[in-house]
């Protein structure tokens, strides 16, 4: 069977927009991401509880599962208007790091552009080392009640 899909750009644009004292201090970023031919995006309830919501492998890809080298942009954006999430990232060397995200924030894990998420992530108690493993991992738990949250992945 031959695939009808075609492949497309990508245009993720980041503005913020702030004048302080009369003074335009904003600004507007874009990054366009070529040959993008899959795309996910759903709505998760993340209870208080951990729960993976992406995971990645080098291998075999199926429902919810992506190849660490296609993927090259991950938004994770916390639609609750009131609780905050945590996500921890994991790579293949076990090394994690976690970021909390509050209510109505976004956070962006932008994949290599050639290589997607592999040798992109390391993590460490002291100074880093870097020795960058493949990101394969994305959990969530939320702080004190369930949060929904909105996960968009793109991948070639």
């Amino acid at each position: 069977m031959t695939s009808t899909v075609t492949a497309a750009t990508l245009t993720v644009t980041h503005t913020e927009s702030i004048t302080l004292n009369g003074v335009d201090h904003g600004a507007t970023n874009k990054l366009e991401i070529g040959s993008i031919n899959e795309v996910m995006k759903r709505i998760v309830s993340v209870p208080t509880s951990e729960v993976q919501v992406i995971a990645m492998h080098n291998t075999a890809v199926s429902s919810g599962t992506f190849l660490e080298a296609n993927v090259r942009y991950i938004r994770i954006t916390n639609l609750d208007d009131t609780n905050h999430v945590t996500l921890t990232f994991k790579n293949d060397n076990d090394d994690e790091f976690a970021v909390m995200l509050d209510r109505g924030q976004t956070f962006v894990y932008n994949g290599d552009l050639d290589g997607g998420v592999v040798d992109t992530m390391d993590a460490a108690a002291t100074a880093l080392s870097l020795a960058l493993g493949d990101l394969v991992d994305i959990t969530a738990i939320a702080s004190t009640a369930a949060v929904d949250i909105e996960i968009f992945v793109a991948s070639i």
